[in-house]
């Protein structure tokens, strides 16, 4: 993560401010001197969920979880006509309200005080002005009639498509639903979500853990804009057969940072603000659908420029990126400005720009960027978009009971973040970084990244298949001619693993036994033990390869070798009364690998093969060592389809005969 340098935002000098008539300001204090709280004693401040996340992935408590000193802000509470709204122990600064100049020029004298700065004109009104999402909602699709996809555990209906962009389900299939996950929604308010019904099953079930109003300072959320309504929903609808979401056993909280009616710089700290929250309730995502650029007049001075676009220099990267130093996966999406050449810019919006902030552009079904998804990269040269997920006909939840299709990094977005949840759910013991750079590994374009979706659209199946090879461990040991190998991995019952071992002398692996999964859950930690009688085996290196199956279905098998340990045979496990061949593979096609186990050496072993008929169809004649010996050239290439009989002979004895299948 890049270090923060500079301060945080440019400081207008006071005369400036009047002029604007601004109402709003950030005062930005010096230190936290004087704090009553105290790095020893983090759960004065933290929850306990937020304590263990640092705990688990060794984040430092520092001074930057402290919160602001009490005495600044009652200094500040008490210097005349003063509203504080919000704090952020992050950035060390409030937010104001006040019209008071001899107040303002009070605080701007405290010598605590860094700067102050006018960051927005009124009062916020949470139903006036133009709403800023209403390009998006120009874009929403009629209703759709109900339909199903029952294949799966969940009956998907329409938003199928926008789950199996991702192979979203397979995660779904294996118990990964966002159980026990917190997800934080920064937006600009979530209208209805208390009554609409593709959220009947998260207020059942008591999902929501907590809301909060940044911008109206108030505990209501369900009166304000729809868009972020619309957000949750691709992720945590429940309406089976017409739309279910990404992540909808997750638990949410839904803050609204976002004055959907202006644009001012004051959004921005509000939403550093509302990340904040999330860490200290002990979220593990944060899905963020809103960006910034531009401001309103007249506070101007404050749009970002393309160069901005650094992570490094806008409120909202730096508390993006303090969010993703807490351990916080921070998901945000791109910006709808590619499209946009009156404006002339076409890049991605801030936070998208934090280096650790995953951001996400929008394609289409059939995986092609969308025209209005914002360019990368960072003005510093970052892969941004970082990734992108299907953010043209989405289905959403819209405020009057229906659902429809919408367009927008706003909708991708939160579709990906419900699965990235899902994924992180599996695999705890890995922090957030791991689990994005998995996500970009396993995206459709991750060996060639490019300005319009970056590393591509991310395949979840396979980044849990890159995930579970770095946790899967396994050992092996050598005692009294018997192998023990043992090994420590995630599945669920449906899962398989198969263990194949090559032995001295063999060029080849060969599956000796197989096992099957027993997790209830993926993310439980099944222990096996496999041994291996080695009788007949030469003394020498033998090497064991896991592969693990996780997806054993006709359509989506898919396996991954999770380790390979070997043992060093020190002497020839060899039993005087053994005698024994084995045909392999059978049914073969072309070449056949005949094992031959004697206890003595011999000169002469014979191979001879017949056809149903009785007709000698090949002999061979070849020499082994005591033990075991591979045959592994007996070509069948110019046999016909059919059943055939191989007789072995040890020195003109028969040792064994074996019928053989040839496709």
């Amino acid at each position: 993560m890049k270090k923060i340098f500079g301060c945080l935002i440019t400081v207008l000098s006071f005369a400036q401010i009047t002029n604007a008539q601004v109402s709003r300001y950030i005062v930005k204090f010096k230190d936290k001197g004087s704090n009553s709280f105290s790095l020893s004693n983090p759960a004065s401040y933290l929850s306990q969920r937020a304590i263990d996340r640092r705990t688990k992935y060794s984040i430092i408590i520092d001074s930057s979880d402290l919160p602001v000193t009490a005495c600044y802000i009652d200094s500040i509470k008490l210097s005349g006509a003063v509203t504080i709204l919000n704090i952020s122990k992050w950035l060390n600064g409030i937010s104001i309200q006040t019209n008071d100049a001899a107040a303002l020029a009070k605080i701007n004298g405290f010598p605590f005080v860094q700067s102050m700065s006018g960051i927005a004109l009124r009062t916020a009104i949470a139903t006036s002005g133009t709403d800023k999402f209403e390009k998006e909602k120009e874009q929403l699709s009629p209703q759709f009639k109900e339909t199903g996809v029952t294949a799966d555990f969940f009956n998907y209906g329409l938003s199928f498509d926008q789950v199996h962009i991702h192979n979203g389900e397979f995660l779904h299939n294996i118990g990964l639903r966002g159980q026990n996950m917190i997800i934080g929604i920064l937006d600009a308010g979530f209208n209805n979500y208390q009554t609409l019904k593709a959220f009947d099953s998260v207020r059942t079930n008591g999902q929501i853990s907590g809301i909060y109003d940044f911008v109206a300072k108030d505990n209501s959320v369900n009166e304000d804009n729809a868009h972020g309504m619309q957000c949750f929903s691709t992720i945590a609808a429940n309406i089976p057969g017409q739309f279910v979401g990404t992540a909808p056993k997750a638990n949410f909280y839904l803050f609204r940072t976002e004055d959907a009616s202006s644009e001012y710089p004051i959004e921005e700290f509000n939403w550093v603000c509302g990340a904040e929250r999330v860490d200290s309730v002990g979220g593990d995502i944060i899905s963020s659908s809103v960006g910034y650029t531009t401001f309103n007049a007249p506070l101007s001075a404050y749009n970002h420029t393309y160069a901005d676009m650094n992570g490094n220099t806008t409120m909202a990267a730096i508390g993006a990126d303090l969010a993703a130093k807490k351990g916080i996966l921070v998901v945000n999406a791109a910006g709808n400005e590619g499209a946009d050449t009156v404006a002339g810019w076409k890049y991605i919006v801030t936070p998208a720009d934090g280096d650790s902030v995953l951001a996400v552009g929008a394609v289409t079904a059939t995986g092609v960027a969308a025209n209005f998804s914002s360019y990368g990269p960072s003005s510093d040269g970052q892969i941004k978009p970082d990734v992108a997920s299907l953010g043209v006909g989405t289905i959403i939840q819209q405020p009057n009971n229906s659902v429809g299709g919408g367009n927008g990094t706003s909708f991708a977005c939160p579709n990906l973040a419900g699965l990235i949840t899902c994924l992180w759910q599996g695999f705890p013991e890995f922090n957030n970084m791991k689990i994005i750079n998995a996500l970009r590994q396993s995206a459709s374009k991750a060996a060639s990244p490019d300005v319009r979706i970056g590393y591509g659209i991310p395949n979840v199946k396979k980044a849990l298949a890159s995930l579970l090879k770095d946790f899967a461990t396994a050992s092996a040991s050598v005692s009294n001619c018997t192998a023990t190998i043992q090994w420590i991995s995630k599945d669920v019952s449906s899962m398989k693993y198969e263990i194949e071992r090559k032995l001295p002398g063999q060029s080849n692996f060969m599956k000796t036994a197989e096992r099957f999964g027993t997790g209830n859950a993926f993310g439980t930690h099944p222990a096996y033990q496999y041994q291996d009688v080695l009788s007949g085996i030469n003394s020498g290196t033998i090497t064991y390869r896991l592969r693990q199956i996780i997806d054993t279905s006709a359509a989506g098998l898919t396996a991954i070798y999770i380790d390979t340990v070997t043992i060093d045979l020190q002497a020839a496990c060899i039993d005087a009364s053994l005698i024994d061949v084995t045909l392999a593979p059978n049914p073969a096609r072309d070449l056949l690998t005949v094992r031959v186990t004697t206890p003595n050496a011999s000169s002469s072993i014979v191979i001879q093969i017949f056809n149903s008929n009785g007709q000698l169809m090949s002999s061979l004649n070849k020499s082994k060592a005591p033990g075991t010996a591979f045959f592994d050239d007996v070509s069948l290439a110019r046999f016909a389809k059919g059943k055939y009989y191989v007789n072995v002979y040890d020195n003109n004895k028969l040792i064994a005969t074996k019928q053989l299948i040839k496709l």
